[in-house]
């Protein structure tokens, strides 16, 4: 068992990468019908179509790779996958906003899912940076 004073891992960032691991699947499977269903009922260009869904494979892997590079640098206290896992934040920020602005026809259960995920972001972000503070400031001593 580490000493009282050497753990610096962040219990509430572990909980939210949880949570977001599950909430992306089911955003990512939300989505994977909500584009079947405007493929089939509305006027959507083939070229769009293919876009948003490619974007949408883009953003599984970066966020995959976005979680498990966020646990794995909270849990081991190590600084570089935290960081790695910060910055990957950014891409799959900006997906998350394209899906909640610039797609050819957003309907409002996506706009209220790709909302939470951005408010999701948000919190990982402020808490990453924080535990990534913390890491550096054992280094410190």
């Amino acid at each position: 068992m580490a000493p009282r004073g050497r753990q610096r891992s962040s219990a509430p960032l572990q909980v939210l990468l949880f949570l977001n691991g599950w909430y992306s699947a089911t955003y990512f499977v939300a989505e994977a019908f909500i584009f079947a269903y405007k493929a089939l009922l509305l006027p959507y260009p083939a070229s769009n179509l293919l876009l948003d869904a490619a974007l949408l494979l883009l953003y599984l892997g970066t966020e995959a790779t976005r979680i498990f590079f966020g646990s794995k640098g909270n849990l081991c206290q190590r600084k570089v996958p935290l960081a790695v896992s910060l910055a990957l934040t950014v891409p799959a920020a900006v997906m998350a906003a394209y899906y909640l602005l610039l797609q050819t026809y957003a309907l409002r259960l996506e706009a209220i899912l790709s909302a939470i995920l951005l408010l999701f972001y948000a919190a990982e972000l402020l808490l990453g940076v924080l535990a990534l503070l913390s890491f550096s400031s054992v280094d410190a001593y």
